[in-house]
C-alpha cells in the first residue's frame, strides 16, 4: 500500500502545469470530431467513429501488408489516431506510430473499444450471462471472421470515471472477450440494438450507415471501404446478423504468435546455452542466521551473473537487438537471488528447490519470513527468488514516469521485463546445476550440502504479481513443469480498471490524458507490447500448442472470491485457456471452467470463499467493501498441503472440508482476527 501511496503522490507533482485549459485536447486522442458526410475526414481517423478519433479499436483500418512480418501484416496508426499527452508547461506530445512497427496485429485479449453517446448496458450480455453472448440475437457480437464461431464474452460500459455527466459523454463500449482469442486470426465485431436511458436505439454515425445501406457519398474514405464492408456484412449475415440492425461492425486482426514470443524465447535459448547445464556462476554477498524466521536456518543473498540483453543493468533499461531485430547480448550483468535455507534441512533429507514469485513492484524478499518460509519449511523445500525486474520495487519511477512523463518509457518498462523474466529462468537453473551439485558454501561453512538438493523436484510458486507472471514463467520454462498461480489474471487491460490499485495509475493518467476514451486506448496501446511479457502472449502455450524446445507444464490457481487486487475475472480467463477444471464441490459454478471432484490430473482452479461481496465485475473506481482476501489464500494450511501435493504427484484433489469456505478461514490458526472477520459476521 505505501508504494500505492507514494505513485499518488508522484502524480501530484506531474499534473504541475498540466493544462487546466483543455486548448488542443478535448477529445485526447487526436481533435476534433469527424462530422457528418460532406467533406473529407481526416486520413489517420476512422470516419466510421466521428465522436472519437481512435476508435472503433482495435481495427484493421490500422494494418498495412508486410511481407516481412510473420503475419503479412504490419499496424500502421495514423498520428492523430493515437493519445496526445498533455506535458505540463512544454506543451503536447503524440506518440509516435513508429513504435508499433514490430507488430503484425492486435493483442487477442484487448477489448474492443466503440464510442456511442448516450449508450446504456440496457440488454448487453452481462458478465453473469455471458452464454446470452453466444446466440445470434446478443447486441454486441464478436465473431470469429473464418469460421463464424461467436466468441463468449460481455459488454460494459467504462465506469472509472465516478461523474455520471462525464461518463455520458466519454464512456467507451467494451466488449470483453472472456476466452483468449486466437493469433493470427481476424474477428468481426458487430453492435445493435444499443439503446439510451429512454429505451430508443441509437442511431449509427453517417458514414457506417452509408456503408450499410449502400449510400453513395463523396468520401474517399467511405467509398474505398465498400468492398472490405461487403465481406463483413456477408460473413455477419451468412452467421445469421442481419445488416440492417447494424449500428457499427468492422474487423480485426490478432497478432502472431512468433512477434509476441520470439525475444523473449530467443533471449531464453541464447541465455540457457551460454550457461550450459549447471547455469550462472556466483558469489555470495551475505549470509544471515540470526534474527530470522524461526522457519529458517539461513537467509543467502548471492550475486549471479548473468547474460545481459539491455543497454544497462538498471531500472529504464531498454533491449539491444541486432541487425535482424533480435536481442542481442550486450556483456553480463550481476543480479542478487535470495535462497531460504529452511531449518528442515537439518534432518539431511533430500529437499526440492521452489521459486516464489513477488506482487507488484515488489522484491524478492516478498515472504521470507512469513508464507514462503513455511511452505519452504513445512514441506522439505529450498526457496529461490529474484526481483522481477521491470517491475519490481526499483523501477517504481519508470512506471510511473510511463504514466505521467513519457508515455514511449512504456517500451523500457516492457524491454526490462523480458531481462527479468529470464532471470528467474536462469536462477533456476543455478539451483538446479551448479547449486545441486556443488553445495553453497561461504566462508568455510557449508550452507547447503552437495547433493541435498533434487533437481527433479524443482517447482515455482507466486501470488499477485507473482502469478500472473508466473503463467510466463511456466509456459517458457526448461526447467520446471508445475505451477502454483496464486491471485492471478489476465490480460491487464481486464484486471487494471477494477483493481483498488487502480486509483494510484488513474491518479497519474488523468491529468495528462484527460478523456476516458484516450484512457482507455492507452491501455489497449500499452497492452499491444505487454502481451510479449504478460500471460495474455503465453497463457495458451502452457500444456497445449506447446512453444519450441519446451515442455508441457500444469498449472494450479488459488482464488480468493472478493479479491479487490486481482479480480478473479482474469483468473477465470487463465483457466479457460489452460483447459483448468474447477475442483468440486464448488463455491459457485463458473461459464466454461468444467467442475470435477477429483482427484484429478492436469491444470485446476480452486475458489476459496470468504463470506465477501464478489469482486468488481465493473471497471472502477472500486475499494472493497471491507476486509480484501487478496493475500488470505497464500496462509492457509489446505493452500500448503494442497500446492505441496500438487507438485510432488501432479494430482490436485480436495484439502478443504467440501468446498473451501468459512469453515476453513475460521480454523485456520494462520489467520488473525481482521482477516476471519467477514466469516465470523456470516456466522453470526
Amino acid at each position: 500500500m505505501k508504494r500505492w501511496l507514494a505513485l499518488a503522490g508522484f502524480s501530484m507533482l506531474l499534473s504541475v502545469g498540466c493544462g487546466d485549459s483543455d486548448e488542443g485536447s478535448d477529445k485526447g486522442a487526436g481533435g476534433a470530431p469527424l462530422g457528418p458526410l460532406q467533406g473529407e475526414a481526416h486520413p489517420d481517423c476512422d470516419v466510421l467513429s466521428p465522436d472519437f478519433c481512435g476508435f472503433p479499436f482495435p481495427s484493421n483500418y490500422y494494418l498495412v501488408d508486410d511481407p516481412k512480418m510473420p503475419s503479412g501484416k504490419r499496424v500502421e496508426f495514423g498520428a492523430k489516431a493515437l493519445p496526445v499527452f498533455r506535458k505540463g508547461m512544454t506543451g503536447e506530445k503524440a506518440i509516435r506510430p513508429e513504435l508499433f512497427y514490430t507488430q503484425d496485429g492486435f493483442s487477442p485479449g484487448q477489448a474492443p473499444l466503440y464510442f456511442l453517446r448516450g449508450a446504456t448496458v440496457t440488454g448487453l450480455p452481462a458478465y453473469d450471462r455471458i452464454e446470452d453472448s453466444l446466440k445470434t440475437t446478443s447486441p454486441t457480437i464478436l465473431m470469429e471472421a473464418e469460421t463464424g464461431e461467436l466468441v463468449p464474452h460481455f459488454a460494459e460500459l467504462d465506469m472509472s470515471e465516478p461523474n455520471p455527466d462525464i461518463r455520458a459523454e466519454e464512456s467507451a463500449l467494451m466488449i470483453r472477450p472472456v476466452v483468449r482469442l486466437k493469433d493470427a486470426t481476424r474477428y468481426i465485431v458487430a453492435i445493435r440494438n444499443v439503446v439510451d436511458a429512454e429505451g430508443k436505439v441509437l442511431p449509427p454515425a453517417p458514414a457506417f450507415q452509408a456503408l450499410r445501406d449502400g449510400i453513395p457519398t463523396d468520401q474517399a474514405a467511405i467509398e474505398s471501404r465498400r468492398e472490405a464492408y461487403k465481406d463483413i456484412f456477408e460473413r455477419l449475415e451468412k452467421a445469421g446478423i442481419e445488416r440492417k440492425s447494424l449500428q457499427i461492425a468492422w474487423d480485426y486482426s490478432t497478432a502472431s504468435r512468433e512477434v509476441n514470443t520470439r525475444w523473449l524465447l530467443h533471449m531464453r535459448d541464447d541465455a540457457l546455452a551460454k550457461v550450459g547445464e549447471m547455469g550462472p556462476t556466483y558469489t555470495v554477498k551475505a549470509v544471515e542466521t540470526e534474527g530470522i524466521s524461526d522457519k529458517l536456518r539461513a537467509r543467502v543473498v548471492l550475486n549471479m551473473k548473468v547474460p545481459l540483453y539491455m543497454d544497462k543493468a538498471g531500472p529504464g533499461a531498454r533491449m539491444v537487438r541486432g541487425e535482424d531485430g533480435m536481442p542481442k547480448q550486450n556483456g553480463e550483468a550481476e543480479y542478487e537471488v535470495l535462497i531460504l535455507v529452511p531449518k528442515s534441512i537439518e534432518s539431511g533429507e533430500k529437499h526440492g528447490i521452489l521459486a516464489n514469485g513477488h506482487g507488484l513492484l515488489g522484491t524478492k524478499r516478498e515472504g521470507q519470513g512469513g508464507y514462503f518460509a513455511e511452505m519452504c519449511n513445512r514441506h522439505k523445500y529450498v526457496g529461490v527468488a529474484v526481483d522481477f525486474i521491470g517491475f519490481a520495487e526499483e523501477d517504481f519511477e519508470t512506471v510511473a514516469s510511463s504514466l505521467g512523463v513519457d508515455p514511449e518509457l512504456w517500451l523500457n518498462v516492457v524491454d526490462r521485463q523480458h531481462q527479468g523474466h529470464l532471470n528467474g529462468q536462469l536462477a533456476m537453473r543455478m539451483m538446479r546445476g551448479r547449486i545441486a551439485q556443488e553445495g553453497l558454501f561461504h566462508e568455510g561453512k557449508e550452507i547447503i550440502p552437495p547433493g541435498l538438493l533434487d533437481p527433479d523436484k524443482a517447482f515455482y510458486r507466486g501470488d499477485s504479481q507473482g502469478g500472473i507472471m508466473g503463467t510466463v514463467y511456466m509456459a517458457i520454462s526448461k526447467d520446471v513443469t508445475r505451477g502454483l498461480l496464486g491471485e492471478a489474471g489476465m490480460p491487464y487491460n481486464l484486471l487494471l480498471n477494477r483493481s483498488v490499485d487502480y486509483k494510484a495509475y488513474e491518479a497519474i493518467l488523468k491529468p495528462n490524458y484527460p478523456d476516458m476514451r484516450t484512457r482507455q486506448l492507452l491501455i489497449g496501446l500499452f497492452q499491444m507490447h505487454w502481451d510479449r511479457t504478460e500471460p495474455n502472449g503465453y497463457a495458451p502455450y502452457i500444456n497445449d500448442n506447446l512453444l519450441p524446445d519446451t515442455p508441457k507444464h500444469e498449472v494450479l490457481l488459488h482464488v480468493a472470491i472478493g479479491d479487490y487486487q486481482v479480480p478473479p475475472l482474469g483468473a477465470h480467463i487463465i483457466a479457460r485457456t489452460v483447459k483448468a477444471k474447477n475442483l468440486a464441490p464448488v463455491n459457485r459454478s463458473i461459464f466454461g471452467i468444467p467442475e470435477d471432484e477429483g482427484p484429478f490430473t492436469g491444470s485446476g482452479m480452486v475458489e476459496y470463499d470468504f463470506a465477501l461481496k464478489d469482486s468488481p465485475i465493473n471497471t472502477g473506481p472500486n475499494s472493497p467493501p471491507g476486509q480484501d482476501p487478496h493475500d488470505t489464500v497464500r496462509q492457509m494450511d489446505e493452500s500448503y498441503d494442497q500446492s505441496h501435493h500438487f507438485f510432488q504427484t501432479g494430482e490436485i484433489k480436495r484439502f478443504c472440508n467440501g468446498a473451501c469456505d468459512c469453515e476453513e478461514v475460521l480454523a485456520s490458526p494462520w489467520l488473525n482476527d481482521k482477516e476471519k472477520a467477514s466469516c465470523n459476521a456470516a456466522k453470526k
